[in-house]
């Protein structure tokens, strides 16, 4: 583990911080949460499960079967389906989409891509110029809750109703996976230090905390960072939660 952050989501106080939670690293797919706000504010994302696309030649396939089926918002932040957040950033166009991201201070908010790529739409936030660090994921968390960012409620609710939630011990948690590589000197992709993302929020009655999870792999994996890094945070949350609560 590199870092497990949690706050409080009203006032932003950090409850509880372990590890290396300052460093800016690619959000990957975590990323999806900010930009399913930016796509229902400008209408490109209309509902739960409107619009439902298909996948077309050249677009990223690897994400497995998962990827080539029809996508809707629901299927796309549950599958982490890349396709269809390109879809989301070409709609928008590079002027809108870096003006929200820089609204949103969200990380150092650069999403020009990889130098000389011209990829900025197409994946800026894997692997590539945009970084956030966990202390910032939770703070992004907590004026998403608080109706903090410069965009309406609507947008914002229509959000939360894809995000996937777990039960941790009673705790309803919201969070969103991410996964990726980080660059070798020469461009190539070093799949022996793979990072995992798991961020959101968790409620229990009147309680609310933001937190954010990073691992860092010392070895190559079969299954992906993301998904290990939330079975981790689920089983200790009941855990951490009584530490906080102290």
């Amino acid at each position: 583990m590199l870092c497990t952050v949690v706050a409080d989501a009203t006032s932003g106080e950090i409850l509880h911080e372990d590890g290396d939670c300052r460093t800016r690293v690619t959000p990957a797919s975590t990323f999806k949460i900010p930009l399913a706000i930016m796509g229902f504010e400008d209408g490109i994302l209309k509902g739960v499960h409107e619009p439902l696309l298909q996948i077309k030649a050249g677009e990223p396939d690897w994400g497995g079967k998962a990827w080539k089926e029809p996508t809707d918002p629901q299927r796309w932040m549950k599958y982490s389906v890349v396709w269809y957040s390109q879809r989301i950033t070409a709609a928008m166009g590079y002027r809108r989409f870096a003006a929200q991201v820089k609204a949103f201070d969200y990380g150092n908010a650069d999403v020009s891509g990889d130098r000389g790529q011209g990829n900025a739409l197409k994946r800026s936030w894997i692997s590539s110029s945009l970084k956030i660090s966990p202390v910032e994921q939770a703070g992004f968390l907590r004026r998403l809750l608080a109706g903090d960012l410069p965009v309406s409620r609507e947008a914002v609710e229509q959000t939360i109703a894809i995000v996937e939630t777990n039960d941790a011990a009673g705790w309803i948690v919201h969070g969103k996976t991410g996964s990726a590589f980080p660059r070798r000197k020469d461009g190539s992709f070093d799949r022996t230090r793979g990072w995992g993302w798991y961020v959101g929020w968790v409620t229990k009655g009147d309680r609310t905390y933001t937190f954010a999870r990073l691992d860092q792999d010392e070895r190559r994996e079969e299954i992906t960072g993301g998904l290990r890094a939330r079975e981790k945070f689920l089983a200790a949350w009941s855990g951490l939660a009584d530490s906080i609560a102290r």
